[in-house]
């Protein structure tokens, strides 16, 4: 059963009114509700139907990924990070191994920050179709669902084309990719018409159903309402910031890959997009940013997908820190031992002893990892700051006062990763 209801003992020599304390019961939700995705548990106090404390329990899906990055190089914890907000697993390579080459102080090719800016936008998209069409699944409006999953879809061919692999990535590497792309036209013909022909009907189909739905308006305006002031004070970061008026987003603050002026080291300018802020930091706001953000995520696809750069994905292996490219590994003596250091013994990816903290704007907010090197191939320690973990934080805030079918709609708003939350 998804509910579990008992009655709340009352403490007659500490209440005054023992009367209203007796009409208070606790109800277990989830962790087998369909909406916590049977990996989040929120012991609810209730007043009738009002929820008058809420307390999130975790750790249903805990599995020790900080401790197991300890013990891998760090090309090997691609394939950790990858499973923490597997909605785009995009986004944690694209801060994992932003952070260590930050550590090892490497600057990437042109190209490849051409196509980790897009790959991370795509991520972006992805996430929020899936966010937003959950979200109106959990509040009765199925077809919302399926409207995001179709698009998804099409993401998820464009990712097993670019990648080899069709959910987790796995694609970034210390100092650039895994490997190039198959065939750079056939790529942007995939991407284009994406962008151009399949997203902008989509988006207009989620908000001819739900935008000016009078029911979908009444179980979100006003609901988990967060104030300014109160977002800064729970450093809540991406979209549930945004809808509540903070202008945070790293991609303009700390820019980062094309985000920032100069990134081919030629002059090129930052790519252009604006972010979206609204004021009243509720459920429905939280929806019309996420909305804004897949049309400009789209726009900054469209400004490079016709320019990615000529060159090599990976930065030049003389420094012995990156991997050789495969037809040195095949063709030369060099290469192979190169290859042979770097994956099969412990001589390769030595980083320098040092602390770094680097962070990337992902569909959820500021994703981060903390990164304590002893000058080893593996971290001596690698924290995550993850956007789930620190956005769920005020629940508890959001869900006070109103009504037990409340807590879907500000569950959805918040799009916790479980995996990413446990870690």
């Amino acid at each position: 059963m998804p509910y579990t209801l008992e009655k709340a003992p009352v403490d007659v020599e500490t209440d005054n009114d023992p009367g209203d304390q007796g009409n208070r019961w606790t109800l277990n939700f989830g962790p087998q509700h369909p909406a916590t995705h049977t990996t989040l548990r929120l012991v609810l106090e209730l007043d009738g139907e009002r929820v008058i404390k809420a307390t999130p329990h975790i750790g249903y899906l805990h599995s020790g990924f900080e401790k197991l990055m300890e013990n891998l190089n760090y090309n090997q914890n691609v394939t950790i990070v990858d499973r923490m907000d597997y909605s785009a697993p995009i986004y944690n390579e694209l801060a994992w191994h932003g952070a260590t080459e930050k550590l090892m102080s490497i600057n990437l090719t042109p190209r490849c920050k051409v196509l980790r800016t897009i790959a991370g936008e795509l991520g972006r998209i992805q996430s929020h179709l899936l966010c937003v069409g959950a979200a109106g699944l959990d509040l009765g409006a199925f077809t919302a669902f399926l409207y995001g999953f179709n698009e998804r879809e099409r993401i998820y061919d464009i990712v097993e084309y670019m990648s080899g692999q069709r959910f987790h990535t796995s694609w970034t590497r210390v100092g650039g990719l895994n490997m190039d792309l198959p065939d750079e036209e056939v790529f942007k013909r995939m991407v284009k018409d994406f962008i151009i022909n399949a997203m902008p009907p989509a988006i207009e189909d989620v908000e001819k159903l739900l935008t000016k739905n009078r029911i979908y308006i009444d179980r979100t305006q006003g609901i988990g309402t967060l104030t300014r002031e109160e977002a800064i004070a729970w450093s809540l970061t991406g979209p549930l910031a945004r809808a509540s008026g903070v202008k945070r987003d790293i991609r303009k603050d700390e820019p980062y890959l094309c985000f920032e002026d100069n990134w081919d080291g030629q002059g090129a300018a930052a790519v252009d997009f604006k972010v979206p802020i609204m004021t009243t930091g509720d459920v429905y706001a939280r929806y019309l940013v996420r909305l804004e953000e897949m049309r400009q995520s789209c726009a900054i696809i469209l400004q490079l997908i016709d320019n990615i750069p000529k060159g090599s994905v990976n930065v030049s292996p003389e420094g012995k820190d990156v991997l050789p490219p495969k037809d040195q590994v095949y063709s030369s003596i060099e290469g192979l031992i190169q290859h042979f250091e770097l994956i099969m013994t412990n001589r390769g990816f030595l980083a320098p002893k040092g602390e770094v903290y680097g962070c990337i704007e992902s569909a959820n907010g500021e994703l981060g990892y903390y990164i304590v090197s002893a000058g080893e191939n593996v971290p001596w320690r690698a924290r995550t700051r993850p956007c789930s973990y620190i956005n769920y934080q005020s629940f508890p805030k959001q869900i006070e006062g109103h009504m037990i079918s409340d807590v879907v709609a500000v569950l959805g708003s918040i799009n916790v990763i479980a995996a990413e939350l446990d870690r």
